[in-house]
């Protein structure tokens, strides 16, 4: 009888000490982010993309319309539990290239210089009613003729 109160016993405690470790906190990071040292190392209006790249890595990202920048991104995400992810920090360096390739800037962001964008669905009314397929096909069995068919011509055959 004591030996199954043991095992019980130390059960719970195994569930009770499992369960406090599932909602630790666990930070991620994610992406690569220069630091000042290596920024130091570059050179504006020396430096091309190809010694930048060179000097302190390859870019996260580079510009998307004209490609006219490196971006590099490193984000921190805190995991709590079953709760959802949060990202807690974010840094973005983003170096400026002119139309000949030369370094020309170097801007830092940070998580609290950028701006919430709420997502907005929109749907556009196509005149459809959503009466099902059958309902469609029977609103059309009156409409045709003739003159709509393919290859008839107004004069007849």
């Amino acid at each position: 009888m004591k030996t199954q109160s043991k095992v019980i016993k130390y059960a719970v405690m195994g569930v009770a000490m499992l369960s406090l470790a599932a909602c630790a906190t666990r930070y991620r990071n994610h992406g690569y982010v220069p630091d000042a040292e290596e920024l130091a190392g570059i050179t504006l209006g020396v430096d091309t993309r190809d010694t930048v790249a060179e000097t302190i890595g390859p870019p996260t990202a580079s510009g998307v319309l004209d490609d006219s920048g490196y971006i590099y991104v490193r984000s921190r995400v805190k995991h709590l539990g079953p709760r959802r992810p949060e990202v807690v920090d974010r840094q973005i360096v983003v170096i400026g290239f002119d139309s000949r390739g030369i370094a020309r800037n170097i801007e830092k962001y940070a998580l609290e210089d950028g701006q919430f964008v709420p997502l907005q669905r929109r749907i556009t009314d196509n005149g459809i009613q959503t009466g099902g397929l059958l309902r469609q096909l029977s609103t059309n069995l009156g409409n045709f003729g003739p003159s709509g068919a393919p290859g008839a011509s107004a004069g007849g055959f």
